[in-house]
């Protein structure tokens, strides 16, 4: 008998029509987990070759939840997305919180993998009794906002809509998927691969079943314990918790790391009319919470009678800060156009601070510039319909570059944008964000910067570089378990590995350490590594913009500093056992027991 899993999996093949349900080996469960391990290890045994145009019928969806989910496991209502990105070309892995994780899991599935490309515009509805393939051409061309409420009103308050907008319709390579309008599948292009396959939402009213759990009482301790330390921690009850987490922009703005005009600045001059605490006398109506989840880090504000969620902390700085607008009634109304577009908010700042940039060095002229407020909106709806210069942006920063000039300013890794901080300041997110195998992203770094800034769960030098490639690749594998249980990022600053590995063996029956977790998280992270490099990708990819690496920042009194990429990520390759260009070694695939996962090997 299976515990916290069902061992059960949805295959759904679009351009057939037809819908398969399958068994997952208890084996693959208990070495991938769940979530973002499980993710890759279906990306590969469904592509056999992950060398797949990213918005061709090849290209699979695959949404994966984990053992915890829809447990009463603090946070424990998330859901993963593999697929090859349209944007970066890598392997792509996205969470996104609000409410579907928890009820794809009570509706009795751990994995929906759907393949192929319908010719006419679907949704796919499924709860534990029944699963649809339906008609959606009276949905195409809505914005998610619209789409979210038909649904409900089709299928039940209580459903929860994964569904795409028009810029997904449009193969925007920076469009995302929005779970009831909100909450986001956002790194890497999710919207362009559904809109690829013409499929406009997928709807789940989940089912009256939970996952069983092994151990209740002890699971009962456990979460008590997890959550008392996530409901009391400083940085959860104290800022998130009142304020959201626009409420840190003010403190990484103090810490000179807030990315500002495209990073030609480490400091806002107007992060305090964008601040959290600004939004709460404004426009704040109430806080917001994703399913399971204490913390309560979501806001909901209202504008000119127009009601929405956020704006967020990597929104406000991307649509604020990065843009030089420190208007926050502008950032939280561009942040509601974009949800209703379906774009991913931290990949639009940086292709319209390019587009800035671009147009005051006289490289080309998009027609915006830093602090223009008022043209931010119909330039925003530009990109998500591909209209005029909007055709350019939606291609990525990258490829925007490439085709008008200006790649020595074009913020990215790999493709995929950066985000808001800047590692000029924290050395150890300059080498997450190289190394990170969906491109630049803060957060598969296991929030490294929570040790360099927040200094929780302990502070460490945010300057230094010596120690950082071993503190990094540590925070990756931990962080690749946190996504494969599948609980939320911001609940591990009041806790370890230590804590969730009770509440896993305690729902699974397992019993193994936190040492043994990492070293999932581990083998999960040398699979997506393995799965870059089979997609062209070498070490030479794992690199900053130049501005990073060559255009010091004053921080504070310690002196000017650019980002010290080469020594950090020698060390960082020696601790992985990765050879010097970035090539995880036979030894190592074998101690992580990854051959055999590895059909091209």
């Amino acid at each position: 008998m299976l515990y916290g899993w069902w061992g059960k999996m949805m295959v759904v093949d679009l351009s057939k029509g037809s819908i398969d349900k399958e068994e997952i080996d208890e084996k693959v469960l208990k070495k991938y987990i769940g979530g973002r391990g499980l993710g890759a290890y279906l990306f590969v045994q469904h592509t056999r070759d992950p060398n797949v145009d990213p918005l061709s019928e090849k290209n699979p969806i695959i949404l994966t939840v984990g053992p915890l989910t829809a447990t009463p496991s603090p946070t424990a209502g998330r859901a993963n997305m593999t697929s090859r990105s349209p944007l970066s070309l890598t392997i792509m892995d996205s969470n996104i919180g609000g409410t579907f994780g928890a009820l794809m899991k009570m509706a009795g599935y751990d994995a929906v993998v759907i393949t192929g490309k319908s010719p006419e515009p679907v949704y796919l509805y499924f709860d534990d009794e029944r699963v649809e393939i339906l008609p959606a051409r009276d949905l195409w061309g809505k914005g998610n906002e619209e789409v979210t409420k038909i649904l409900k009103e089709r299928h039940g308050k209580r459903a929860s809509v994964l569904s795409i907008g028009r810029a997904g319709e449009n193969l925007v390579r920076i469009s995302a998927v929005m779970n009831n309008g909100e909450r986001a599948f956002g790194r890497g292009g999710a919207g362009a691969i559904w809109g690829s396959k013409k499929l406009k939402a997928i709807v789940t009213n989940g089912g009256k079943q939970r996952p069983l759990i092994h151990s209740p009482e002890d699971f009962k301790y456990f979460r008590y314990e997890a959550n008392k330390l996530i409901v009391t921690h400083p940085v959860t009850s104290k800022v998130f918790n009142p304020l959201g987490t626009i409420g840190i922009i003010r403190m990484i703005n103090a810490f000179q790391i807030l990315g500002t005009r495209n990073f030609q600045d480490n400091h806002f001059e107007g992060a305090e009319k964008i601040s959290g605490e600004t939004l709460q006398r404004t426009y704040l109506v109430r806080k917001d919470a994703c399913w399971g989840c204490p913390i309560m880090c979501g806001r909901i504000s209202k504008i000119d009678g127009k009601e929405g969620a956020g704006p967020e902390f990597e929104t406000t700085w991307a649509l604020g800060s990065n843009l030089g607008i420190d208007d926050l009634k502008t950032v939280t109304l561009a942040n509601f156009l974009a949800n209703d577009l379906g774009i991913d908010t931290i990949s639009l700042g940086s292709v319209v601070a390019f587009a800035m940039e671009a147009t005051e060095k006289g490289v080309f002229d998009f027609g915006i510039r830093f602090g223009e407020a008022d043209k931010i909106l119909e330039f925003i709806e530009s990109i998500g319909l591909r209209r005029g210069f909007g055709d350019i942006l939606a291609e990525g920063v990258k490829r925007a570059s490439e085709k008008v000039g200006g790649k020595e300013f074009a913020m990215h890794v790999k493709g995929l944008e950066i985000p808001a901080y800047d590692p000029r300041g924290t050395q150890g997110m300059g080498l997450v964000y190289a190394t990170s195998n969906r491109g630049a992203c803060h957060l598969r770094g296991g929030l490294s910067v929570t040790f360099e800034v927040y200094g929780v769960p302990r502070r460490i030098d945010r300057l230094e570089v010596l120690g950082k490639g071993t503190h990094v690749a540590r925070s990756q594998d931990a962080g690749a378990v946190i996504d494969s249980l599948i609980v939320c990022r911001f609940a591990t600053m009041a806790t370890s590995l230590h804590h969730w590995v009770r509440l896993y063996n305690a729902v699974t029956g397992e019993s193994i350490t936190a040492s043994e977790l990492q070293r999932i998280g581990e083998r999960i992270y040398n699979l997506e590594r393995m799965i870059n490099l089979k997609l062209g990708f070498t070490g030479k990819d794992d690199t900053l913009p130049q501005r990073f690496l060559k255009e010091a920042k004053k921080i504070a009194d310690k002196g000017e500093f650019v980002v010290d990429l080469d020594t950090m990520l020698k060390e960082y390759y020696e601790y992985r056992k990765w050879n010097e260009n970035g090539i995880p070694t036979k030894e190592k695939l074998k101690e992580l027991d990854l051959e055999v996962d590895i059909p091209w090997l």
